[in-house]
């Protein structure tokens, strides 16, 4: 594993932060609805930019806006800096959201070096589908999104899970045809958003508090806010959704939970 330097990990972040004005630029011109979310909305609000320890960066889109960006990317997005993936456009990748990527970069995330696509620096870029009003139904649901990544982790999973028992099981999982799995989560996807309700998810990601579920409100009422020196759009109500999220989320979180992403390599640009 990679333990990066302050300078590597600062130069990381400008790369992000590179990536997040791309997603900026092509959303304001093209009128579409957008916000960072999680720790980067909490950096923006607790240190007025990336968290010092963060080394990753975080943008959502309700689903009709992140299939307008992805439509977008096709004609706006500046193909010599940049890159979009997700599983509909990149044989081989297995996550239920997007990642907008700086070309001329590698960022290889631990027991993810035999992934089939390329893997430079990225921010994610994620889809929020509505689950059921009904609690009961609801869990139901967030058991369905639990098999999906599950699934779609397993590539990972049958070479990264410490026990023995796991990546045998994630071996098997594994085996299941890439196609059929994306075919299957796309019939999912639009199942999941015959009905608008007041909450939403990244399917293939997990919720905190039990809730299974994010207000949908929190993604449609946004205001701009300064990130590293830069206007962004972020969540109106960040106090609500940030508190949600990490509760008490102006404190510090103990040395020892100061969660960074284990990397096998990294090359950056110079420039930065």
């Amino acid at each position: 594993m990679v333990n990066l330097t302050s300078e590597q990990l600062r130069k990381l972040q400008l790369t992000e932060l590179e990536l997040l004005q791309e997603v900026d630029r092509i959303c304001r011109k093209c009128d579409i609805h957008y916000n960072i979310i999680a720790g980067t909305l909490l950096g923006a609000v607790r240190h007025g930019g990336f968290i010092p320890w963060d080394d990753d960066a975080d943008v959502a889109l309700l689903r009709p806006e992140y299939e307008k960006f992805r439509n977008a990317c096709e004609k706006e997005l500046n193909r010599d800096r940049f890159y979009f993936q997700d599983h509909r456009n990149t044989p081989g990748y297995r996550w239920g959201y997007g990642k907008l990527r700086r070309k001329d970069t590698l960022f290889l995330r631990e027991h993810q070096e035999h992934m089939p696509y390329e893997q430079g620096v990225f921010i994610d870029v994620f889809p929020l589908d509505y689950v059921p009003e009904n609690y009961l139904r609801r869990s139901i649901h967030n058991f369905e999104c639990f098999l999906y990544r599950k699934f779609f982790w397993s590539e990972v999973g049958k070479v990264a899970d410490k026990n023995s028992f796991m990546r045998g099981l994630y071996s098997i999982m594994s085996k299941v045809p890439e196609k059929k799995l994306k075919r299957s989560f796309n019939r999912f996807v639009k199942k999941s958003d015959r009905k608008k309700t007041n909450w939403v998810r990244i399917l293939t990601f997990p919720t905190p508090n039990k809730s299974y579920g994010y207000k949908t409100e929190w993604y449609e009422t946004s205001e701009e806010i300064i990130f590293e020196g830069i206007t962004f759009i972020g969540i109106k109500d960040y106090k609500d959704y940030l508190s949600f999220k990490f509760g008490n989320y102006m404190e510090l979180p103990p040395e020892g939970q100061r969660k960074v992403h284990p990397v096998s390599e990294i090359k950056l640009l110079e420039e930065q």
